[in-house]
């Protein structure tokens, strides 16, 4: 579980390389840059805010830099220890749940409550996901392994955890704050978004993709509801709850993860032997969802999310899946002899280049099915550019003045039938 202790998550501990990270030196002929630099001006707001490496729109509080002259100096003489680093920190508001003003519930689960909030150290809106802990059981395993693998990972295309606030009786994870999910993103255009935005949403979601499964992390609950996009058009991948590290040589996982109508094949006929090629069926599924505006194999039950995966991709046998004969869940289910139907069938907005790219995500063997490092040099976004595939994780492929969004056409929400109005209020007779 994580303490007041547990180290803030947005900073870099490395040191800058002018000079900070040398070691102290107790010689009075070697004096640190830095130390006489410090010396011989008054500290600013940017120079700790470097020191620390915060984000640069951190407003210190007031009375911040006179308290700064207490621990000022040892600051700067010497390279920071973690304990001077939290103590700091905390002074400046990190890890406190009054810095962060609540305003608005946006959703609740099993374990967690996420409030939209507002930051009282940058002004900027953050999401605030409230972890319940029960005393009995302490922070859920969830929350931990989300914090753990958010600690690590920083990249553009995936949510920035900003702080971490623990009390006796909940966890905080602040988070930048993001407009919209893709399904609310769906929603708003009337289930149907411009294709060249589906390419950069689909573009942006292998990328940060990629850099998780480059770290051996596996999301596996890839889902519309768990990717966020701004307004600028940027989406980032969120709810790292299911995610865990992926170590080497390959230990057996539960097979209940991923939403129902994610789940590759493998995993629903029970395999629990699997690596980040679990999560490039999901990404399958995502981009027909983007493409068409309705789910791919919306199944209530694990049978009848087979069944629909066999109608569409064919009955496997021997001969397109090795061993799927032998595997006794299939075997009991007893599935009608289908025949593959032409994905472009059911796909009129793609082009084939698309079709191509969707049918690699659709393998029935996950070693089949096409990497997100691999996927992202698909002939489908070659019209990008190759600039956007040099971009340093930490930069938006909207720093590149030749990728845009384009603006999509909303459509307004379809009036209620006469007498049906009850239908409009979400309540069900």
């Amino acid at each position: 579980m994580y303490s007041p202790d547990s180290e803030i998550v947005h900073e870099d501990v490395k040191m800058s390389s002018d000079g900070e990270s040398d070691p102290a030196s107790s010689s009075d002929d070697v004096q640190s840059p830095v130390r006489v630099r410090m010396r011989n001006k008054k500290i600013s707001t940017e120079d700790i805010n470097k020191r620390l490496s915060l984000p640069a729109d951190i407003r210190l509080p007031d009375d911040y830099l006179e308290k700064f002259n207490v621990i000022g100096p040892a600051l700067f003489e010497q390279p920071i220890s973690r304990r001077l680093r939290r103590v700091s920190l905390s002074e400046i508001g990190f890890g406190k749940l009054e810095t962060y003003i609540k305003l608005d519930k946006l959703g609740e689960g099993t374990y967690a409550t996420v409030y939209k909030g507002r930051s009282k150290l940058t002004e900027n809106l953050v999401a605030l996901k409230e972890i319940r802990l029960e005393h009995e059981e302490g922070a859920p395993c969830t929350a931990i392994r989300e914090v753990s693998l958010l600690k690590d990972l920083k990249h553009a295309n995936i949510v920035t955890l900003h702080d971490i606030i623990h009390t006796q009786k909940s966890l905080t994870l602040v988070f930048e704050y993001l407009d919209k999910d893709l399904k609310q993103y769906l929603d708003d255009c009337g289930n149907t978004i411009h294709m060249h935005n589906v390419k950069l949403f689909l573009f942006q979601l292998l990328r940060g993709l990629s850099y998780c499964h480059r770290r051996k992390v596996l999301h596996r609950d890839l889902k519309p509801q768990n990717l966020l996009i701004n307004e600028r058009g940027e989406l980032k991948l969120a709810d790292f709850g299911l995610a865990r590290a992926k170590s080497i040589p390959t230990k057996t996982y539960s097979n209940e993860v991923v939403t129902l109508w994610y789940r590759p094949p493998d995993i629903l006929l029970g395999s629990t032997d699997y690596s980040t090629h679990i999560d490039m069926w999901g990404v399958g599924c995502i981009f027909y969802e983007m493409a068409t505006g309705r789910p791919l194999f919306p199944g209530s039950t694990v049978e009848e999310e087979l069944h629909f995966i066999f109608k569409l991709l064919g009955t496997p046998t021997e001969s397109s899946w090795p061993g799927i004969s032998s595997n006794e869940e299939f075997v009991s289910f007893n599935y009608p002899q289908y025949r593959a139907e032409r994905l472009s069938n059911h796909t009129p907005r793609l082009s084939s280049d698309g079709v191509e790219l969707l049918s690699k995500f659709l393998q029935f063997e996950g070693k089949k099915r096409v990497s997100a490092d691999h996927a992202m040099s698909h002939h489908y976004f070659s019209h990008f550019g190759n600039r956007v595939m040099s971009l340093s994780d930490t930069t938006s492929i909207f720093s590149l003045p030749e990728i845009h969004l384009e603006r999509e056409t909303t459509r307004p929400p379809a009036a209620p039938e006469p007498g049906n109005t009850h239908l409009s209020q979400g309540t069900h007779t």
